[in-house]
């Protein structure tokens, strides 16, 4: 059995929690939102979601990465968390404010906006999975 520093156990744990917790939201709780709740409530609803979505894996990412540094580790699970905890951010920072704006034109009629914010929501589903294929790699890593 191999001898996993303490700093390596958090940085597995907090990873792990971040990969469980991206898969429960995309995988199970969204659908879900989407299918259960009528189209206005599930979309005020999800708006009300993501920021609290993006801060909480932000969180247990960047706790992540900090174990690894602490660990030593320089090399590529730390890279990978460091890109998804950056994706994160930029998810919360920058991209959800530029969709919310896109819906609610799109939302007064707006066709550009529906086009703007149909991009948009490609692009984070996209980002989402890079997100989520980082974190799983930098997961198997550091429990190697």
């Amino acid at each position: 059995m191999t001898d996993f520093p303490l700093s390596q156990v958090i940085a597995g744990l907090a990873l792990a929690l971040t990969f469980g917790g991206m898969t429960f939201f995309s995988g199970l709780m969204a659908p879900l939102i989407f299918t259960k709740l009528p189209p206005e409530t599930a979309g005020a609803f999800i708006r009300q979601v993501f920021p609290w979505y993006y801060l909480a894996m932000g969180a247990t990412t960047l706790v992540a990465l900090v174990a690894l540094l602490i660990a030593g580790d320089r090399g590529w699970p730390a890279i990978l968390t460091g890109v998804a905890l950056a994706g994160f951010i930029y998810a919360r920072q920058g991209l959800l404010p530029c969709i919310n704006d896109a819906r609610d034109a799109d939302i007064q009629g707006d066709a550009k906006a529906s086009r703007r914010f149909n991009a948009l929501h490609r692009l984070s589903v996209v980002l989402n999975g890079f997100q989520w294929l980082a974190v799983l790699t930098a997961l198997v890593l550091v429990l190697r």
